[in-house]
């Protein structure tokens, strides 16, 4: 693992993180596990959602646009409020979900060196605002509070919530930690807090781009995660990793930690997943996806652990 070259390394974080969320994509929040194994089996392949989803909670979510620029569901909103409608249904097999399409828009810019924060945030912008660009019918938290905002007449740069806590935020900071494109360490937290910001959310970030950074320069992995979360990483994230691989999968993930997307659990979630799967890449991936709850938040974290320390 430690012999990987440097480019290999990058590459597979650049790619892992787009696989783990699309394998994880149609079991997305699932915290029935019983009735994700009933629906899926086990997921060892990319596969389409399908309704109904027996743990969608869409049906108690609302988004009313602030003004005519804060349009971001383009007729999807039909589905916002009823029950059994997966969050994803109409993405195809191996095709990522919203999260993962915005990290994807925002590699195109740092490949072409075309990245600013002002030039994210107006590809955030035409992007979401524009019809057709994508099919997903789940909108997160931090983009409809970002569009309410922007929609009131706030400059962009001021629309991003002060109080974030979700893992799957974290898919916007990894494009930016990647040579030869990367900005540096300040600099890819200061764009994260653009959509997700505050001290909770930024001191977990930090020991995301710590760990990742090490692994990426050669450090094993598993080393760099115990070392970090022990020495530098907040308090939730110092955690017993070595002794819980000796637990199932889903008493760690779901009773230990919660499978839900905030980054208190979340993140230990992953680091106990790369711990326990240091050589097993794809046995993470699949313990991830069937494991529920956040599993795409997570994927990608998994897979950008995993994927900078293996070939």
């Amino acid at each position: 693992m430690a012999g990987l070259d440097r480019e290999n390394r990058v590459n597979n974080a650049r790619l892992g993180m787009f696989i783990g969320d699309a394998l994880a994509m149609p079991a997305h929040w699932y915290y029935d596990t019983r009735a994700l194994r009933l629906d899926y089996g086990e997921i060892t392949e990319f596969c389409a959602p399908r309704n109904p989803h027996p743990d969608s909670i869409l049906w108690r979510s609302r988004y009313t646009p602030s003004g005519p620029r804060a349009d971001i569901l383009h007729g999807q909103e039909v589905y916002w409020g009823r029950r059994g409608i997966h969050y994803h249904q109409f993405l195809r097999a191996g095709e990522n979900t919203l999260n993962l399409q915005l990290a994807y828009r925002l590699l195109l810019l740092l490949d072409h060196g075309e990245y600013s924060p002002e030039r994210w945030l107006q590809c955030l912008i035409e992007f979401m605002t524009t019809p057709g660009r994508h099919k997903d019918t789940y909108v997160e938290e931090y983009l409809r509070h970002f569009f309410t905002i922007y929609g009131q007449g706030t400059p962009p740069s001021k629309c991003g919530r002060k109080d974030e806590k979700h893992v799957g935020g974290l898919c916007l900071l990894l494009p930016l930690l990647l040579p030869p494109e990367s900005v540096g360490r300040e600099a890819a937290l200061d764009h994260l807090a653009l959509t997700h910001g505050g001290a909770f959310m930024r001191q977990g970030a930090a020991l995301v781009a710590d760990v990742l950074c090490d692994a990426l320069a050669g450090r094993p992995l598993v080393e760099a995660i115990l070392d970090h979360c022990a020495s530098s990483g907040p308090e939730y994230a110092n955690q017993a990793y070595q002794q819980l691989t000796a637990f199932p999968d889903q008493k760690v993930i779901g009773r230990h930690f919660s499978s839900a997307c905030y980054l208190d659990h979340a993140l230990p979630a992953v680091f106990y997943l790369a711990v326990k799967y240091r050589d097993q890449p794809e046995a993470a991936l699949i313990a991830n996806t069937m494991c529920g709850g956040d599993n795409c938040g997570r994927g990608g974290g998994t897979w950008r652990a995993a994927g900078s320390s293996i070939s």
